[in-house]
């Protein structure tokens, strides 16, 4: 099995937070992680590693331990760390990773640190997951969900004593996961995890704070698509916290799992997890297109021109060319998309500026003995791969190919568009573009 490299990342308050990037998947997803973890040692369980590689097929994953446990920092000391300095742990690991956005998956009290994130970072966050999830450590009249201090002083005993030991890792089993109780590789691999995880001293101090924390608050002011998973008979937290997670956070989905299990196995929410990352891209691809004018220009008989002035002195005229083009997009605020060779592409937010614009190139390259060929038109522009791209810039690209030589030739929907302006056009009669559905009616500008 190969484990993943462990970085790490450091939190404003100089915390090192141990990570892995596991996969390369489109977009990010962090993992935060249940109470107990060791990003080394989760490798030997088997149920974590299936569940990992399948996330990894459709996203890039990171994993983090967060501070006080496992491979990160330890020693909590006697004042626990805010809740700010603790969501700074997904903050750092994200930088270090150079993530801008990802989906975050908060399993148990890691839901603790997801929503608070999301709440007040989000522009980072593209959807939120939660299973198992507890916002609330203990009861309150409104939330009868969390555990009592009666519950919770025998559990802090408990740890104080035996933590580790054989007879703590089989009953926590038994709790945690009834259907691998009775498999003896499965408790010695949680043992050992255990004791990787925290010693008994961190293991007090991160569930004190466990105890004390409430995210409450801050459901309601979640933007992130949020998927909130639970099981009907989960033994450790109630099913009535995901039902109350779900109906608190605005737009959230409830999916509720048969079984007892609090966390393993995991395989089964792939699908679901995958299902809501794809419709988020597929969202993202249609928000990312934007109505613009596209412009393309290029060198009338450059091949020639070349052959005629040898490279040394083409190269410098070629130099010229590009410094006269970039200059008339800056004036009349342009964005250069692509160059490649002697031509150019380049947006607009208007039609009036992007024809202007190609006037003033083939007025300018003129007078450096250069005639160039210019098309517009007027559409939808995606955005593929941080380019711009999709069916408008095609047509664009089509309608550039058939102007003549010092000619600036624009779709229907320019000429339509820019009704009013002053701009004069000329029929240039109906044209199939490559590629393109249906005949073009094209005009050339005529002022």
């Amino acid at each position: 099995m190969n484990v993943p490299e462990t970085r790490y990342a450091k939190t404003v308050d100089g915390v090192h937070v141990a990570y892995q990037i596991v996969g390369d998947g489109p977009g990010d997803l962090v993992f935060v992680p249940y109470d107990y973890s060791n990003i080394e040692a989760n490798w030997e369980l088997p149920q974590y590693a299936s569940f990992v590689r399948g996330l990894a097929m459709h996203a890039r994953v990171l994993l983090m331990d967060r501070r006080g446990i496992g491979a990160s920092d330890r020693g909590m000391g006697a004042t626990p760390p805010t809740l700010e300095a603790r969501m700074d742990d997904v903050r750092a690991v994200m930088d270090a990773a150079g993530s801008e956005r990802a989906a975050l998956f908060g399993i148990e009290s890691g839901a603790t640190l997801c929503f608070p994130f999301a709440a007040t970072h989000p522009e980072r966050v593209t959807a939120l997951i939660v299973f198992g999830a507890t916002v609330a450590g203990t009861v309150a009249e409104d939330y009868p969900w969390g555990w009592t201090h009666a519950e919770w002083d025998p559990w802090f005993e408990r740890i104080d004593q035996a933590w580790g030991s054989d007879a703590f890792v089989r009953d926590l089993v038994d709790w945690l996961t009834p259907s691998l109780a009775a498999d003896p590789g499965y408790r010695k691999i949680i043992g050992r995890l255990l004791r990787l995880a925290a010693s008994p001293g961190d293991a007090l101090a991160h569930d004190r704070m466990n105890r004390d924390t409430d995210v409450r608050h801050v459901l309601p002011t979640v933007q992130a698509p949020t998927l909130v998973i639970h099981r009907t008979d989960d033994r450790v937290e109630d099913i009535g916290q995901g039902r109350y997670i779900a109906a608190h956070t605005p737009g959230a989905t409830f999916l509720e799992l048969p079984g007892d299990s609090h966390i393993w196995p995991l395989d089964e929410v792939i699908p679901n997890v995958a299902s809501l990352l794809r419709s988020l891209r597929e969202e993202e691809a249609e928000f990312d297109r934007v109505l613009a004018t596209v412009l393309f220009t290029d060198i009338v008989g450059s091949t020639q021109r070349a052959a005629e002035l040898g490279d040394r002195a083409w190269r410098e005229l070629l130099e010229r060319h590009h410094a006269t083009v970039r200059a008339m997009l800056g004036r009349f605020r342009g964005t250069e998309v692509d160059t490649a060779g002697d031509g150019f592409f380049a947006t607009f937010d208007g039609p009036v500026r992007a024809i202007r614009c190609a006037q003033a190139i083939v007025e300018a390259l003129g007078q450096l003995g250069l005639e160039i060929r210019a098309g517009c038109h007027t559409g939808e522009v995606a955005t593929i791969d941080g380019k711009a791209g999709g069916m408008g810039v095609v047509i664009g690209a089509r309608v550039g190919t058939l102007a003549a030589t010092s000619e600036v030739l624009v779709s229907q929907t320019v000429k339509d568009l820019v009704a009013g302006s002053g701009l004069m056009f000329e029929d240039a009669g109906e044209h199939e573009l490559k590629g393109v559905p249906d005949r073009w009616r094209l005009y050339r500008v005529a002022n």
